[in-house]
């Protein structure tokens, strides 16, 4: 059985906020599903389902739990919390 953690990312290849987050992510050399939504409107709707209301994108998700977009993620890394959410 793994201890990896399942980390999820939406993402539309155009936006500047999404490449920063993929960056951070990969920057912690972790492994992560990515879901590119970009002109998918049923997977944009699955997205908002799943985050129960928030649109924006990235959205991203560790163990299914909504973390938020790259400002959250890059402040939990700031507060020095990420690292042990990923692992």
């Amino acid at each position: 059985m793994s201890d990896s953690k399942k980390i999820e990312i939406y993402y539309w290849t155009t936006c500047p906020y999404c490449q920063k987050a993929r960056a951070l992510l990969d920057s912690k050399e972790v492994n992560y599903i990515e879901h590119d939504i970009t002109g998918d409107e049923p997977a944009r709707a699955e997205m908002v389902k799943r985050t129960g209301g928030p649109k924006s994108v990235p959205q991203i998700f560790i163990d299914d739990v909504l973390i938020g977009g790259c400002d959250d993620l890059y402040a939990l890394d700031a507060q020095g919390k990420l690292d042990g959410m990923l692992k």
